[in-house]
């Protein structure tokens, strides 16, 4: 791509990021996504350094830049356990999240403290890490990955729903504060897209139609439908966009 078609409003080059949950599904088509453009992109795995040493290979192998590093973000201190060993970065994309299907009358206090903990007060924690140094250099780009559950909560997934709709009101809330200071911040909210994670749920055909039957376009996205979007949310492309909630859906929360 030259200059003059438009790419030159997406290129990360020089820019350091990092994709929490970058192992596979929609966090991995970010990282690849990021990489392509420019960015040094940052691998992250809960447990498993295998997992994350397979993306980055990816990435090396179309002559992109990575690193990777592992962190289980459902451990108390997480968060410096995982900047000691990125450093100061310009992108954030906070994807890593857990997600436990049941009644809600069968939750147990161990399965709320850890969606919780992972997919809303880890978030925190790494803004409160990674974005002194965003303001210090007055750009930064901070996007967290919600889910179309903030309009149509899953009756299975009640407090999953509930950490997803608390993290987007941390992004309005801190969209504005940080403004001032060079950084977004965004949120990028997926439907019903074809991952590992949803891959038992949409090989149940019965399950499956009723699931596209309340998605206008009729189908289930790719991660590299969210890649794109959350591109544009770390690129200069996007820089006048804060605030939002990007939903990828199909049109399923209408």
């Amino acid at each position: 791509m030259q200059e003059g078609d438009g790419f030159i409003l997406f290129e990360l080059n020089g820019k350091r990021a990092l994709v929490t949950g970058s192992t596979q599904g929609i966090g991995k088509e970010i990282a690849i996504c990021l990489a392509a453009y420019g960015a040094k992109v940052i691998i992250h795995g809960s447990s498993s350094l295998p997992k994350c040493r397979e993306v980055m290979d990816e990435i090396a192998a179309k002559g992109n830049k990575a690193a990777c590093v592992v962190a289980d973000l459902s451990e108390e201190d997480c968060g410096r356990k995982l900047y000691g060993q990125t450093g100061d970065i310009d992108i954030l994309v906070l994807n890593a999240s857990v997600q436990i299907r049941k009644p809600w009358y069968e939750i147990k206090p161990d399965e709320f403290d850890r969606q919780v903990r992972v997919n809303y007060k880890s978030s925190l924690e790494l803004i409160q890490l990674y974005a002194p140094y965003m303001g210090r250099k007055g750009w930064g780009r901070i996007v967290a990955v919600g889910s179309v559950q903030q309009y149509k909560p899953h009756k299975d997934m009640l407090v999953y729903a509930g950490t997803k709709e608390a993290q987007m009101n941390m992004v309005k809330n801190l969209a504005k504060q940080l403004a001032p200071k060079g950084i977004t911040v965004n949120n990028m909210s997926p439907g019903v897209i074809a991952t590992p994670r949803n891959e038992d749920a949409l090989n149940d055909t019965e399950y499956a139609k009723k699931v596209y039957e309340g998605i206008p376009l009729g189908f289930a996205g790719d991660a590299k439908d969210c890649s794109g979007a959350v591109l544009l949310l770390c690129s200069d492309a996007g820089r006048y966009i804060t605030g939002i909630d990007l939903v990828v859906d199909g049109g399923m929360h209408l």
